[in-house]
Parts: C-alpha cells; sequence; structure tokens
C-alpha cells in the first residue's frame, strides 16, 4: 500500500481541481479515502470502466462516481489511466474490431479517413469517417469498459484474498 499510496494524488489535489471544486464537500470524507477491499475493488472497476469508456475527462467522471458509490476516490483516479498516449492505439483498434465482429462486420479494417472532394472540410470528412467506425467503436468500447471493470473487481478482491493468506501463512 505504501508504494501505491506513493503515486496517488493527493485529496487537497483533487479538492482544488477546477471540475472537482464542485464536489470539494463530498471529497472531504474519509470514506472515500480509506484503503479496504471493498472501496478499492470498486475503485479499480470505476476507474477501469471510464477510463476505456470516455476518452476525455476521464478522471473527473470516476472520482464522480466513486463518490456516488463510496469507492476509494484516488484508485478511481489513477485506474483511468489505463488508456495512456501508449495504450490508446491498440485499445480503440481492439474495441472497433470487437465491435465490428459483433455487429457483423467483414473483419476488415477500419475505413481510411475519407479524401472527399476537395471543397469538403475536415470537419465533414471527419463527421462521415466517424459514422462508418463509430457504431463498431462504440460498442467494442462499451463492451471492453464493462468486462475490465468486472475483472478489475474481481481480481482486487482475489488479490487481496491472497495477500492476507500468504501473511497469515508467513506469520503463523
Amino acid at each position: 500500500m505504501k508504494f501505491l499510496r506513493k503515486y496517488l494524488p493527493s485529496r487537497e489535489v483533487l479538492e482544488n481541481h477546477k471540475w472537482l471544486r464542485p464536489f470539494a464537500p463530498w471529497l472531504g470524507r474519509a470514506q472515500l479515502w480509506h484503503f479496504n477491499r471493498r472501496s478499492v475493488a470498486r475503485g479499480v472497476a470505476i476507474g477501469l470502466f471510464f477510463g476505456l469508456l470516455i476518452p476525455v475527462a476521464q478522471i473527473v467522471c470516476a472520482a464522480v462516481a466513486a463518490i456516488g458509490v463510496r469507492a476509494n476516490v484516488p484508485v478511481a483516479a489513477l485506474a483511468t489511466l489505463v488508456t495512456n498516449p501508449f495504450t490508446f492505439p491498440p485499445i480503440y483498434y481492439g474495441a472497433f474490431r470487437i465491435g465490428h465482429w459483433i455487429l457483423g462486420g467483414d473483419g476488415g479494417s477500419p475505413a481510411v479517413l475519407p479524401a472527399g472532394a476537395t471543397e469538403a472540410s475536415l470537419v465533414t470528412r471527419l463527421t462521415e469517417w466517424l459514422s462508418t467506425v463509430g457504431p463498431a467503436l462504440a460498442l467494442g468500447l462499451l463492451i471492453l469498459a464493462v468486462v475490465s471493470a468486472l475483472v478489475g473487481y474481481a481480481g482486487v478482491h482475489a488479490g487481496w484474498r491472497l495477500a492476507i493468506t500468504l501473511r497469515r501463512r508467513r506469520s503463523g
């Protein structure tokens, strides 16, 4: 736990975050900062869910959700970092492939951003591209987010129980 606490944001940092300031009264609750099996498992699940599902404001969404379900807020914030510049491309490509497969696609690659007519704006071309890729990507991200949250929740519970068992064996 000491290793993990070193990298987690402090209560003051989260309370002073401009988007979280309205939630500061709730962030002061001690139960949201305790490291116990249930609150950490909830925090991991929430962080993974929002980290995979939402491409922006992940930490804010996870922190607000953590307040609502009495999860460990800093763990939820840290778990959103599952998506970062290194993991973003393979996660989103994998999500697209999953969604494409479920929607009955031919298994091909995502469409390349269309060239379109020269007078068409980039926004129009991007909108057209998203309309072809978007449904499969959204479905794949939802599936990855839900499955990752469930696996993360169960994994924390199993790992916590294993750590306690090993500690008791060493001391007893």
